[in-house]
């Protein structure tokens, strides 16, 4: 098994970590569990601290953690990696309208912690409906909401 984290330079990387966190449901402190490694590792760095500032967490560790890389440089140009967010679950059981709807109120909740909005994509194919948003984060990182 290979324990992985995703890096991401930032300028500002309290700011990028504790919007990431807030869309992604993470938090700047290390899951208790399950105990690994890693968590273990992340847990002695933290020290008497009571959180990371550049940091974030799965609070129930199953999914990767993040580290925001301080960089003097502001970001240029396109992403070569971004984050798909999936607010719906890709719950197959959900009507168009309602996947929509959850979407939707994703992008606003994350517009009013300082996303910006890129393009909104729609196409009503019953066969295979797709919507989905184009985002930047505060920093102009990419990614979608669908």
């Amino acid at each position: 098994m290979v324990f992985w984290q995703l890096t991401v330079d930032a300028h500002d990387p309290p700011r990028l970590a504790e919007f990431w966190a807030v869309a992604l449901g993470y938090e700047p402190v290390p899951p208790t569990g399950p105990s690994t490694t890693w968590h273990t590792h992340y847990r002695d760095r933290l020290g008497s601290r009571s959180a990371f500032e550049d940091r974030i967490f799965d609070p129930l560790g199953q999914r990767p953690p993040m580290w925001f890389q301080q960089v003097p440089e502001r970001k240029a140009g396109k992403n070569r990696l971004h984050l798909d967010l999936y607010p719906t679950g890709r719950d197959d059981t959900l009507s168009q309208a309602r996947r929509v709807q959850i979407v939707d109120e994703k992008v606003t909740e994350l517009q009013t912690i300082g996303a910006s909005v890129v393009r909104r994509t729609r196409e009503d194919d019953p066969a295979d409906p797709e919507y989905y948003v184009v985002m930047r984060d505060p920093e102009g990182n990419e990614f979608c909401v669908s």
